[in-house]
């Protein structure tokens, strides 16, 4: 299937992916907020657990995203909604995640490339950083403990969100986990927070955006 070009409005499409079809969506900036010259990638929870481009959390951060200027594009991994093929552990899926990255570099080749992840997707964004080189990665619960975060290299804008009542993620194994990389990152413990940030979304809301804001272009350029 050839690739269809980036979209002009807000909508879903396919993208030929490593084993089929792949579902997208890409959303454009929040209309009274000025367009950034950023494209972020949003990756989604675990596909064997009902995760998916609709996530609740996903959502919010392309909400947040597109509050600042930013377009969005959410996708499903392999074997979720209208993507094919089987799940591959988050392997198969970085392979995904590069399709997509590849199709948005071609397309937007003047736009930089942002990369958010919620818990598995926070893990295949994390294996994919060293290679597609993201100019911010932004993980929100990353499931250190339940998978290999080996040799990870996160880009030095990296913002680490993380509930400090997560039932799925032990929290304490995502700190000790930072504390044991080499890498500078900008971590947000979020008090009475579970794992799906059940009422707290709005608060999400706000942490991405305090944490991401002084990274965007415009912001570099005003300070330059």
């Amino acid at each position: 299937m050839h690739n269809p070009t980036f979209p002009t409005e807000s909508g879903t499409l396919q993208l030929a992916g490593p084993v089929g079809a792949l579902e997208v969506a890409v959303d454009l900036p929040k209309a009274d907020a000025p367009a950034q010259p950023v494209v972020a990638i949003i990756c989604h929870p675990l596909s064997t657990e009902g995760g998916s481009l609709h996530n609740k959390v996903v959502t919010m951060v392309g909400t947040t995203l597109r509050e600042l200027g930013i377009t969005t594009v959410r996708f499903n991994f392999r074997s979720v909604g209208a993507s094919a093929g089987s799940f591959d552990h988050g392997n198969g899926e970085q392979d995904d995640l590069k399709a997509v990255a590849a199709w948005v570099r071609e397309q937007r080749p003047d736009a930089t490339l942002w990369l958010a992840g919620f818990s598995f997707g926070a893990f295949v964004s994390l294996r994919a950083a060293a290679e597609l080189q993201p100019d911010v990665l932004v993980s929100i619960a990353p499931p250190a403990g339940r998978w290999d975060f080996d040799g990870v290299q996160p880009p030095t804008r990296w913002l680490v969100i993380q509930g400090e009542e997560d039932e799925i993620v032990d929290p304490q194994a995502v700190y000790n986990w930072l504390d044991s990389l080499d890498a500078p990152h900008e971590l947000v413990r979020m008090p009475e927070t579970s794992h799906f940030f059940h009422r707290k979304l709005i608060d999400l809301r706000g942490a991405i955006t305090h944490g991401v804001k002084h990274w965007l272009p415009t912001a570099d350029s005003a300070s330059a």
